[in-house]
């Protein structure tokens, strides 16, 4: 699983990246509709990673960080809309890889806190037996 750190410095990079590669469509190609669902879902997915750190418990950990992979889904399907109807240039190709890699931290990070969760429900079953 990623550091709580490694998570968030790609996520802010991965923001970072679509807010640049949204403002060349909008200012270059004039394309606003598209540009502004992938700026919206290709940003909060740092935001509820950064929920994420503050949650309340560990369901609501877990569920912040699903999410962020919801959006960062979502982010990947604008791109590949964007992408088959020729909306890119070499801006595109960062973002593609930032969500891809955001994608794999997100479901690592997910994992291992769901395998946390089993085995402390685990541990407090066995020490209400005692």
């Amino acid at each position: 699983m990623a550091n709580k750190n490694e998570l968030s410095d790609t996520a802010v990079k991965m923001a970072v990246s679509v807010v640049n590669y949204t403002k060349w469509l909008m200012y270059e190609k004039k394309e606003f509709v598209m540009s502004r669902q992938l700026l919206r879902s290709g940003t909060s997915i740092g935001a509820n990673i950064h929920e994420a750190y503050y949650a309340a418990s560990k369901a609501d950990f877990i569920n912040k960080l699903q999410i962020a992979l919801k959006e960062t889904s979502e982010t990947e399907y604008w791109l590949v809309v964007l992408q088959r109807t020729d909306y890119f240039d070499n801006q595109f190709q960062p973002v593609k890889a930032y969500c891809i890699s955001m994608k794999r931290m997100l479901i690592a990070a997910i994992n291992t806190a769901k395998e946390h969760q089993a085995a402390e429900l685990e541990k407090r079953k066995r020490a209400q037996k005692e």
